[in-house]
C-alpha cells in the first residue's frame, strides 16, 4: 500500500534505516508501532499528509484548530499526523523555528514545539521553549474526552516537565535542575522577579531625581 511504502521510503535493500537518526534511532520510531499505524491508516493521512514536503507542510500545518494525540475509537488527531510527518522530513532547523516563531498561527507554533521536544537536545529544548512560557494564547485540545481549553505556557510546561503528551511518549531529558547542576543552563529568572528587580530600578531611578 502506498501510505506504508511511504513509510519504509528511508530502509535499504536489507529493510535497514539508512537516514538521520535521532537519539540514535530511526525519528519514526519515536512513536509508537500501535499509533504509527492509526496514523497509516487514517484518510487524512491518506488524502492530505502523504504526498507533502516541507514547503507544502506549511498549508495543513496553518489549518489546524486544535492540538491533541488520539480521539474517538482511538483515531490520531490531525496534530498527531503532522507531528509524525515531521519526523518523517527531518526538517533544517531554521525552518523549524521559522514555524515556531510563527505569531501569526498559533497551533503551527505548537507544532513546532512539540517537534522540537522529540528531536533536539536537552540544553536546546529549555532554551527555545522556556521563552514561550509568556506566550498566553488559548488552545483547544483534543482527547478522548473530547475538547478542552488549555493555554499555549501550559502547552509548553508540559512538553518541558511531563513525559507523556498527546498520548507520545517523549524522549527523556535531564531536568532543568539537573542541568544547571551540570552548568549547561543558566538559572532561570522568572518574570516575577524580572518585574519585581524593574521596579526597584524605577524606584532608586526616582529616588535620584528628587
Amino acid at each position: 500500500m502506498a501510505h506504508l511504502a511511504d513509510a519504509k521510503s528511508m530502509l535499504d535493500s536489507r529493510g535497514l534505516y539508512e537516514g538521520t537518526t535521532v537519539h540514535g534511532v530511526n525519528p519514526l520510531l519515536l512513536v509508537e508501532k500501535i499509533i504509527r499505524e492509526r496514523i497509516f491508516e487514517s484518510l487524512y493521512w491518506k488524502e492530505q499528509i502523504f504526498g507533502l514536503n516541507s514547503a507544502t507542510l506549511l498549508d495543513r500545518a496553518v489549518e489546524l484548530t486544535y492540538i491533541g494525540g488520539q480521539y474517538g475509537n482511538q483515531k490520531p488527531t490531525p496534530f498527531l499526523c503532522l507531528v509524525f510527518k515531521l519526523l518523517q522530513l527531518m526538517p533544517e532547523r531554521e525552518i523549524v523555528l521559522e514555524y515556531l516563531h510563527d505569531t501569526d498561527f498559533k497551533y503551527l507554533r505548537a507544532l513546532a514545539a512539540f517537534y522540537i521536544r522529540l528531536t533536539w537536545s536537552a540544553v536546546d529544548i529549555f532554551k527555545t521553549l522556556e521563552p514561550l512560557l509568556g506566550d498566553y494564547r488559548k488552545l483547544k485540545l483534543r482527547g478522548q474526552a473530547g475538547f478542552r481549553l488549555t493555554y499555549m505556557d501550559e502547552f509548553m510546561d508540559d512538553l518541558l516537565t511531563k513525559d507523556r503528551v498527546c498520548d507520545i511518549a517523549l524522549p527523556r531529558i535531564p531536568t532543568r535542575a539537573q542541568l544547571e547542576d551540570l552548568d549547561e543552563l543558566e538559572p532561570r529568572e522568572s518574570t516575577l522577579e524580572s518585574e519585581l528587580e524593574s521596579g526597584d530600578e524605577s524606584v532608586a531611578s526616582g529616588g535620584e531625581d528628587d
